[in-house]
């Protein structure tokens, strides 16, 4: 069509085509182009003045009637039940019209205050002007509980597991899901409250025996008050987000980035490319570039979603699920570095020489395109030889570079001589239904150590430029030792023949040798944990006390803004530093750094327990089919009430109780961490060889009880439940003194214990 519509026409167009009534689409309509368009923007600009036409960004509408697709809020409830909602895109000047929800037998149950995307129909002579069918709910988020079904008969209550929810939900016989008396159900709110106040809920899912390992997780995130689920302002902020454009931005789109995770990964927030350096100065040296997922352009200070995402602190991770920091159109979407898509970033080129030092760095907001999305095992088979069909295109130009870079980053570490720890990690794997099949010790790839290296340097990178900028930011500090705790470790060294060094400055090349020469001995594992146990908790704080463990003077987290509130705080302070945007750090993130620091330190701490406690139940669940079964492992503890032993095959612990110890009393040496016989005078210490049959396994506790078979390849006479304990212990008679061998033991522990009193007075 080459003649200008009418006004009419175009009327007539916007009510028949609500979705498609942008400038744009009216003159694709009409075949309008050209200098036509400025006559078409003359028509539509007097209908907007005449009161036809209502301008809302870029789109036109009719202000008296409602389109044929519109988001409605849920308002009351009529006497016969049925629902009526409000309008949220009226803008007429008349009466609001009033909607009437017409359900399907299918649609989730809707009250009072719900937001709903619905498709509406104009109707005549009736008390509503029009009806509404359910397209989608939007914009909520259903209040949800965790609790025991319990049947009755009319349909059932749920009993929540919250210690703080002593209320009892309402679920009626259509919305039981097939629940059972007594099982672990998870729920969410289905309509306004029913009788005696109480929410009505509908079962979404049905986990089975609350001790099950499908309910395991659940229940550590309600036992730690971990929020799982987002306020209805977060989800409604979250989906309103737009993917991020170049303007203001520099493109790296042409970089090769690529990001390397876990097979399992559930989101890639930093890409890495690396090359040869062609600065003549530079001979032998490397460029490499990290770019990082530019969360704060989406999360921005004060909104809703920076309000929660604060709450959280970080992203909690189990076996079977994850508990994101950011609403999952983040963290799994815009903020995601998906292959070939565009995605915002904050990145980082860093110059290194060819020994591995950082000699120089420069930070750009950018627009990249990640050209692969590949896995650690990937990687570094590629790089061992035996490249799949997506890492075999990248091997000249991405993969060989970045071992390149890495094998000089080594060298440095080498000389910086960070911790050194060799605890291998556990993986739990479990099944589709949620049950464990195996427990692994995951490898050490150097694909892995590549990455983490590179992190560190961007993360030092930050901090660096920060503090040269004099800007406000959250520092990751780790501080050194206390001298108690390094005592107690040079007392576990020396029983295992080991020294540590002292009268020094401690440095982390210290603790190297120790941990090396422990190395390929029986005492591996128990200096490694000691040492580890010797150290003090990382922490944020705003006030720059160094990284002890990695040996860095200063050191802040940037590389992880989707899962650690502490990275978007640093995000922000460089876009602030850098004048890249209104986005950066605002006065009140600068007026309350002190008091975030150590909320999120907290939350870490949080998330840490609840996965631990969650691996201890899923371990203990696989265990629990294998009571009166012998294993193999080390004491790894030891309390006044017994001795903890790591189990070797799949790294759990579990407790030797007292009365399993064997048939005499046992004395807690608290300095040097041992106990003794009263009897036999025997030493019971960290890192020593045991046989145990497990007793007992408690999946809902975690727990696993043990009974001591051979210490140090030494049978143990067992303590059964009819053998009075000899000693002064429980079951000894009053004012029993023991045989010569217990005074003989007991004048051993005591003149050690002089001894190493008199020492410690010397040094």
């Amino acid at each position: 069509m080459s003649e200008l519509p009418s006004k009419s026409q175009v009327l007539q167009w916007i009510s028949d085509n609500p979705t498609l009534t942008s400038k744009r689409d009216i003159a694709k309509a009409f075949g309008i182009k050209g200098a036509a368009r400025i006559d078409l923007k003359r028509i539509l600009k007097e209908l907007e003045a005449e009161g036809h036409l209502e301008k809302r960004k870029k789109t036109y509408r009719d202000p008296d009637k409602l389109p044929p697709v519109s988001v409605l809020q849920v308002s009351d409830q009529t006497p016969d039940g049925e629902l009526l909602a409000r309008p949220l895109e009226w803008h007429g000047e008349g009466v609001e019209p009033v909607v009437l929800l017409i359900p399907r037998a299918s649609d989730p149950a809707l009250g009072p205050g719900d937001r709903i995307l619905g498709r509406l129909q104009e109707v005549k002579g009736e008390a509503h002007h029009y009806e509404a069918r359910l397209i989608r709910r939007i914009g909520t988020n259903p209040r949800k509980v965790l609790g025991v079904f319990k049947k009755t008969a009319e349909g059932g209550r749920i009993l929540p597991i919250d210690k703080g929810d002593g209320k009892e939900w309402l679920v009626a016989p259509s919305a039981t899901g097939g629940a059972k008396d007594g099982e672990l159900v998870e729920a969410e709110q289905a309509g306004p409250k029913g009788r005696m106040g109480l929410p009505q809920a509908r079962i979404l899912d049905r986990l089975g025996d609350p001790t099950a390992p499908k309910a395991v997780s659940l229940i550590a995130i309600h036992q730690h008050g971990i929020p799982d689920d987002f306020p209805d302002d977060v989800i409604a902020e979250a989906d309103a987000q737009k993917p991020q454009g170049l303007k203001g931005r520099e493109d790296l789109r042409d970089l090769p980035l690529v990001t390397i995770d876990p097979a399992d990964a559930r989101d890639h927030d930093d890409a890495v490319w690396a090359h040869p350096d062609d600065d003549p100065k530079n001979e032998g040296g490397h460029v490499i570039w990290v770019a990082i997922a530019d969360v704060a352009c989406y999360v921005t200070s004060g909104s809703a979603l920076d309000a929660e995402a604060r709450k959280r602190g970080n992203s909690s991770y189990f076996p079977d699920r994850v508990v994101p920091m950011l609403p999952d159109r983040l963290s799994g979407d815009l903020c995601s570095l998906h292959e070939g898509v565009p995605r915002a970033c904050i990145a980082v080129r860093m110059q290194i020489d060819a020994h591995g030092t950082k000699i120089g760095h420069r930070f750009v907001r950018g627009l990249m395109r990640s050209a692969a999305s590949l896995t650690y095992q990937d990687v570094q088979a590629a790089r061992d030889g035996a490249p799949n069909d997506k890492c075999g295109p990248l091997m000249d130009e991405v993969i060989n570079p970045l071992y390149e870079a890495f094998a000089a980053l080594q060298e440095a570490r080498n000389i910086r001589q960070p911790l050194d720890l060799d605890l291998p990690e556990r993986k739990v794997v479990l099944s589709d239904e949620g049950k464990v099949t195996s427990v692994n010790f995951a490898d050490r790839l150097d694909a892995y150590k590549l990455i983490e290296d590179m992190m560190v340097l961007a993360n030092v990178a930050a901090a660096e430029t920060l503090i040269a900028k004099k800007s406000p930011l959250l520092f990751r500090v780790h501080e050194e030792p206390p001298p108690e705790k390094l005592d107690t470790l040079r007392e576990v060294a020396e029983a295992a023949g080991l020294t540590l060094a002292k009268g020094q400055v401690l440095k982390t090349s210290h603790l190297n040798q120790l941990l090396h020469g422990a190395a390929g001995t029986d005492h591996v594992e128990v200096i490694n944990l000691a040492t580890l146990r010797s150290m003090t908790q990382a922490y944020y704080a705003p006030s720059n006390f160094g990284h002890f463990g990695l040996a860095l003077q200063s050191y802040a987290h940037f590389t992880s803004p989707i899962r650690r509130y502490a990275d978007l705080i640093v995000h922000r302070a460089l876009i602030s530093a850098h004048g890249w945007g209104e986005d950066g750090l605002s006065k009140s993130d600068e007026e309350r750094l002190q008091s975030t620091g150590e909320h999120i330190s907290e939350t870490e701490r949080r998330s840490m327990m609840a996965e631990r406690d969650t691996n201890d139940r899923y371990l203990a669940a696989f265990l629990s089919e294998r009571v009166g079964e012998e294993f193999t492992g080390r004491i790894s503890g030891i309390a006044k009430f017994g001795a903890f032993v790591r189990l070797d095959e799949t790294g759990a612990d579990g407790l030797i109780p007292m009365r399993a110890l064997g048939n005499e009393y046992f004395h807690l040496d608290r300095d040097r961490g041992t106990l003794m016989g009263s009897d036999t005078g025997m030493v019971i210490g960290l890192g020593q060889r045991v046989v145990v049959r497990l007793s007992e396994a408690a999946p809902v506790t975690g727990g696993l009880g043990l009974e001591l078979i051979r210490l140090d390849g030494k049978a143990i006479t067992p303590a059964g439940p009819d053998t009075p304990r000899k000693g002064r212990g429980r079951g000894a008679p009053k004012g029993g003194r023991g045989g010569p061998k217990r005074k003989l033991a007991r004048e051993k522990h005591k003149s050690d214990k002089t001894r190493r009193k008199v020492s410690r007075k010397r040094r």
